[in-house]
């Protein structure tokens, strides 16, 4: 098929094609993640973040493909989570940079968009890594370009980037040595391969790929209910929301379902062929996640705080609040965790990090609420700095991101923080201290891999420090006793340790003791953090 003119329509439909095709695959992607730990996975952030842009294209019918593209770049902008999304938006923006006043465009203009992409995506990232999906996009990109010198099929053109894309991303394991460790090509260059599939779809039989629907609409209709009605009597906080999409389809449902109900009311669980759909309102959004991770892997979670709702309707507008100088916006999981960035002086607790990266929208959202001079936002996560860097371009509010890694470098930088100090000097006070702290994890590996000279197997007790492996076991309390002795050093003079929310008091107050007993000139401290999936996160100083 030859098709020499793009217009808005086909592109809208490619789009949509292509967050189909991405959703429909998101586990594939997700089993390319090189570390095995329950984090927020690649091709979930780039579905989600697809996704947004999908529904709001979907909107419009017969405007410019210059309009769609505007569409397509803000939608995918504030809809991006983690870093896989951010970029992803970053390569849509150019992509609509490029197309700017066109109401129909021909190959090589497409081409063009494609690589006005890959040069808005790398700008966008501070220290761009090769082997991962700025080389897959560029690659295709500059096939691309080649290809449209010789051409007017917009078809070919697409066909042969996405040959290229392909080539280039069973080459990422020699350009970046911890995919050849582990085996497997990089993720977001396949996300980005299952994109242009589904847009080329569009293209050739004039047909997008469909969403995979396992509910009926009736379920669908009475599991998304809208927003429970808000009053000043909540027992249960959290409306939470999720999708599991089972390991295998012979999952004991009605023994999660028994497990869960003790944490809440309004329970909704939907059991189909391959998801389950869940509902709740809880206190503990925490253990009802760990719960469904037993199960499968998760999409589409949505945490309300339903009191914070409820108080922001009766609680006078932000106009009304007198502006002070300093505000904090953080991302945080764990009922432990909030509190103490809470006490620490946190204006708005973002419920998110692990497995829950929150979208530009989300931090923008909360940014939203606060009437201060400065803002300041601590991301706690690696993957989330990105989308708060976002956020910081989309207001004219005077924010700061500082760059935390971790809550407990989230925690330490508020520590540290001055009230009476201008902005620039608590900034670099904040930037000093993240130098100076370590962060320990001890979670679980969700499946078989190889890490460094580790044979790694599902359900491995695994230590970490700043996301790195360092130990494995099988029993949690052995594992982060043997991370503490790896921590240590004669600089160490501070040793705090947050419990999560599947770790007992006594199991917590035995790795305490261990750290007084065996760490003598450190001074050490126990919180109940609460926090899901991470049996302890420890901080030394």
């Amino acid at each position: 098929m030859i098709i020499t003119e793009l217009n808005g329509k086909i592109l809208k439909d490619m789009i949509i094609s292509a967050a189909n095709h991405l959703e429909n695959n998101q586990k594939t992607v997700n089993e390319l993640n090189v570390f095995p730990v329950p984090d927020g996975d690649t091709g979930t952030n780039m579905s989600l973040t697809l996704s947004a842009a999908s529904k709001e294209v979907n909107q419009y019918d017969n405007e410019s493909i210059s309009f769609i593209a505007d569409i397509l770049a803000s939608a995918s902008l504030r809809g991006a989570r983690g870093n896989s999304g951010v970029i992803l938006s970053q390569l849509f923006r150019g992509f609509a940079k490029e197309l700017k006043g066109y109401d129909v465009i021909n190959a090589a203009v497409f081409a063009k968009a494609l690589k006005t992409g890959v040069d808005t995506a790398y700008r966008a990232v501070m220290k761009p890594t090769e082997g991962t999906i700025l080389t897959v996009a560029r690659e295709s990109a500059r096939r691309a370009m080649a290809v449209s010198e010789n051409t007017d099929s917009i078809v070919e053109v697409l066909e042969q980037a996405l040959k290229q894309a392909n080539e280039t991303l069973q080459k990422t394991p020699d350009m970046l040595p911890t995919l050849k460790q582990a085996g497997v090509v990089d993720a977001g260059g396949k996300g980005l391969i299952f994109i242009m599939e589904g847009a080329l779809n569009v293209l050739i039989t004039g047909q997008g790929i469909q969403r995979r629907v396992a509910v009926s609409e009736q379920e669908q209709e009475s599991f998304s209910h809208g927003p429970a009605k808000a009053d000043g009597n909540i027992q249960f906080s959290y409306c939470t929301e999720f999708i599991i999409n089972k390991h295998h389809k012979q999952v004991d449902v009605n023994q999660y379902k028994n497990i869960i109900k003790t944490q809440g009311d309004s329970m909704l669980v939907i059991d189909d062929d391959d998801i389950i759909k869940t509902h709740i309102h809880t206190n503990n959004p925490g253990i009802v996640i760990q719960e469904a991770l037993k199960l499968g892997w998760l999409t589409n979670i949505k945490i309300d705080n339903m009191k914070e709702q409820h108080n922001h309707l009766i609680a006078p507008k932000k106009e009304d609040v007198p502006k002070k100088k300093y505000a904090f916006i953080a991302v945080a999981n764990g009922e432990g965790m909030v509190k103490i960035l809470k006490d620490l002086g946190v204006d708005e607790v973002i419920q998110g990090g692990q497995t829950m990266n929150p979208s530009t929208d989300s931090i923008l959202n909360a940014v939203n609420q606060l009437n201060a001079e400065f803002i300041f936002i601590l991301p706690n996560n690696k993957n989330i700095i990105l989308a708060a860097e976002q956020a910081k371009h989309l207001t004219d509010k005077n924010i700061v991101v500082v760059p935390t890694k971790s809550v407990v470098q989230g925690i330490a930088s508020m520590v540290v923080f001055n009230p009476d100090e201008d902005s620039e000097e608590n900034f670099n006070n904040m930037m000093e201290v993240l130098e100076n702290v370590k962060t320990g994890q001890v979670t679980y590996a969700v499946r078989d891999t190889k890490y460094e000279d580790k044979e790694i197997k599902e359900g491995d007790i695994l230590g970490l420090v700043d996301n790195q492996i360092v130990n494995t076991g099988n029993n949690v309390n052995d594992t982060c006793k043997e991370l503490l002795d790896f921590m240590i050093d004669e600089n160490s003079s501070m040793i705090t340790i947050y419990y999560g929310a599947d770790v007992s008091h006594q199991d917590a107050e035995e790795i305490a003791a261990y750290a007084k007993e065996h760490f003598e000139d450190c001074e050490v401290e126990l919180y109940d953090g609460g926090q899901p999936l991470y049996y302890y996160t420890i901080s030394v100083e």
